[in-house]
């Protein structure tokens, strides 16, 4: 068990999930787990805010998909909402951009909508609304466009 916890952090519902397919029964699991919670080896609330920091700045996903996840592992709706906290509107637009802007940089050259699409495909993946998407991209396009006429210039 302890072995599990080295390898990387896990949440109560996963650890008891581990060892039910072990074949611990219940009556071992939970006093088990009680006392990894008393001793800081299992805390949901740290764990949660440890997932929505690495998978909103490292992996740029939504607040939808890191709830998702979050869901996924076992984390109730007070601990995941409280850790979603982290993420306000203005960090996941900007998220939203960057996403938008690494993924138009790989298609230049390639037809609008093309670009369109494949940008707006890659913001749906990660978990945001096609509303954002579509206005993300939109405006990363008008920025590119205005950022090529300043290129050209006076020359």
């Amino acid at each position: 068990m302890l072995r599990v916890l080295t390898a990387a952090p896990k949440s109560r519902a996963e650890l008891a999930q581990s060892l039910g397919r072990k074949g611990y029964p219940e009556r071992v699991v939970t006093p088990l787990l009680d006392r990894f919670e008393d001793v800081g080896l299992v805390d949901d609330t740290s764990y949660a805010e440890m997932l929505v920091r690495t998978r909103h700045g490292e992996r740029g996903l939504s607040r939808r998909a890191i709830a998702t996840e979050l869901r996924r592992r076992g984390l109730d709706e007070e601990t995941s909402a409280a850790a979603l906290e982290q993420v306000d509107d203005d960090s996941e637009v900007d998220a939203a951009h960057e996403l938008a802007r690494t993924r138009l940089r790989r298609t230049t050259g390639l037809d609008r909508d093309v670009r369109i699409r494949r940008a707006v495909g890659a913001l749906a993946r990660k978990g945001y609304s096609p509303s954002l998407a579509f206005e993300v991209v939109q405006r990363e396009l008008d920025r590119e466009a205005s950022d090529g006429d300043d290129v050209d210039g006076p020359w």
